[in-house]
């Protein structure tokens, strides 16, 4: 029930208009849901570890608000832009590793669309693993349209999202172009994998691995996860 496979013609054409919309106003699903993650902060905040951190903004935003602050990207080239930017703050480290080499214990773990490039079941253990009592978990990932109910939440999210660019990004993208005719870019290109689980099959593995965890289907192709570890 993916949008962008459906066969008919009218549909396809209607996909490469807002295409185009959106590829003149720019504007990220994932910093949008920034909010969300610093409004569900827990009270004890010590330590927090930000999984698949990319380029560091989200760690910039929970720097402050903790003691100490933790990026981990396991592609290289991202890893090293976040440390460039926080080379010189004592409260930020950042590593170029794999979640599952991460050890030591946080009050928060977040986790912006990285879940899907990670087995989910054991990425989900390990996290839980790694909480301290009362610590807490956000996730903003990403799911593999399946169902009418799918349909239901990506339909208005594609209407709406260049109407959001609009708003958030005005002025039209007129980026430099390589010889090939593609937007060019110095910066890395952040590792993008199209997500494998259903929303249906990431809500009950999630539930079973983390009792009374929250997954919610989101407007823009986004659903999110928040789970408390209990008191000890």
């Amino acid at each position: 029930m993916d949008l962008r496979t459906v066969p008919n013609p009218l549909v396809r054409a209607g996909g490469r208009a807002l295409r185009r919309i959106n590829d003149r106003h720019p504007w990220s699903h994932n910093d949008h849901f920034h909010g969300w993650i610093l409004r569900r902060l827990p009270a004890r905040r010590r330590r927090a570890l930000d999984v698949g951190c990319g380029k560091g903004l989200l760690l910039s935003r929970l720097r402050g608000r903790f003691d100490e602050v933790l990026g981990v990207d396991a592609d290289a080239a991202m890893a090293a832009v976040a440390a460039g930017r926080f080379s010189g703050a004592s409260s930020v480290a950042v590593r170029h590793a794999r979640f599952e080499e991460v050890d030591g214990e946080f009050d928060t773990i977040t986790m912006v669309a990285v879940l899907h490039h990670l087995p989910l079941e054991p990425a989900l253990r390990h996290a839980a693993g790694l909480l301290a009592p009362g610590g807490r978990l956000l996730v903003v990932g990403l799911a593999r349209a399946d169902t009418l109910a799918d349909l239901a939440w990506d339909l208005p999210s594609s209407l709406l999202n260049p109407l959001v660019g609009l708003i958030k990004h005005p002025q039209p993208v007129r980026a430099p172009v390589d010889d090939s005719g593609s937007r060019a870019s110095s910066e890395p290109v952040m590792p993008v994998r199209d997500p494998a689980e259903t929303f249906t099959e990431i809500s009950r593995v999630a539930r079973e691995v983390l009792p009374g965890a929250r997954p919610r289907r989101r407007l823009f192709f986004r659903y999110t996860l928040a789970w408390t570890r209990p008191p000890a």
